[in-house]
């Protein structure tokens, strides 16, 4: 240990700490990216035959948006706190909060762009599903937000 450093902060606790933010914000950017990517593949295979769904079925993409927001959100957190007095039990707690939030983000996302890709598909063929697919994607969505909460109170903790 460095002289900078007091008996309570040993220099692993910043690293794990910022595992913890660095956790958050790639695996829901990850989920994010993959629900974006993969519904947005059904939007435009959709669009091909009825263009004037387009702008009804980008609700997965804002959606799979939200979820990488989530992530920002505790990543800040956890970078904020991150100071002198940081001690282990701070950067592991940390970590949890964002290993929850970033993994229920990626599996929220990739829910996301299932249901999204195939309900958008859906869609066009039956419109009818729109609300079904509507209400399975806020079944998923709220899988990131469970994430997020438990994260948060992990968070409020210490």
């Amino acid at each position: 240990m460095s002289s900078t450093h007091d008996e309570k902060s040993p220099q692993h606790a910043v690293f794990v700490g910022g595992l913890g933010a660095a956790a958050a914000i790639i695996f829901s950017c990850l989920g994010a990216s993959y629900g974006t990517a993969v519904s947005g593949v059904g939007i435009a295979s959709m669009a091909i035959s009825k263009p004037e769904l387009i702008m009804k079925s980008i609700i997965p993409v804002v959606m799979s948006g939200i979820i990488a927001i989530y992530g920002l959100v505790v990543a800040v957190l956890i970078s904020g706190s991150i100071g002198h007095n940081y001690t282990v039990q701070k950067s592991y707690i940390h970590l949890g909060a964002g290993l929850s939030v970033g993994l229920a983000g990626l599996s929220a996302g990739v829910a996301i762009g299932i249901v999204g890709d195939a309900g958008v598909r859906g869609t066009a063929q039956q419109p009818r599903l729109y609300v079904g697919m509507i209400l399975i994607l806020i079944f998923a969505e709220v899988l990131g937000l469970y994430g997020l909460i438990v994260a948060i109170y992990l968070y409020a903790k210490i």
